[in-house]
């Protein structure tokens, strides 16, 4: 195995702290949902960082599968990740939803590339059989 990147990233305080990585690119200030007991406050939650970097990691699994397929799909692609933090009676848990846009793409190209960049992302891999991950879709109305 070759590791290829890495990075350090540490919060200070929880869900009410404070974020930042080792480089300085990223500094944010965390605020727990109202939902969950928090204040709402104007900073970010774990869910958001989650939801941002698993959306990005899965638009690149979709760029290499479509280039691999010699597929054009432009720049106006996307991912939204949509994570929640539920309970049940064992505890928290996260899910995940990860609505693709594909433009220009018919139904079944769109549904491979989005279930091969599933097999792909490093995200996706990280959190099979450990979060349930619902994969849609998006067309053009």
């Amino acid at each position: 195995m070759e590791t290829l990147y890495e990075a350090a990233s540490t919060t200070v305080g929880g869900r009410n702290g404070r974020a930042t990585t080792e480089d300085g690119k990223l500094d944010l200030n965390l605020s727990e949902p109202i939902s969950m007991g928090g204040d709402g406050g104007d900073g970010v939650n774990p869910e958001q960082l989650f939801g941002c970097a698993y959306s990005a990691c899965f638009g690149g699994a979709i760029e290499l599968i479509a280039r691999k397929k010699r597929i054009e799909i432009g720049k106006d692609f996307s991912v939204t990740a949509t994570i929640g933090f539920c309970k049940d009676d064992e505890g928290a848990f996260l899910e995940a939803t990860l609505d693709c846009y594909i433009p220009g793409v018919d139904i079944k190209t769109g549904e491979d590339i989005i279930n091969k960049a599933h097999e792909i992302c490093p995200f996706s891999k990280a959190t099979r059989d450990n979060i349930t991950v619902t994969l849609n879709l998006m067309l053009d109305e």
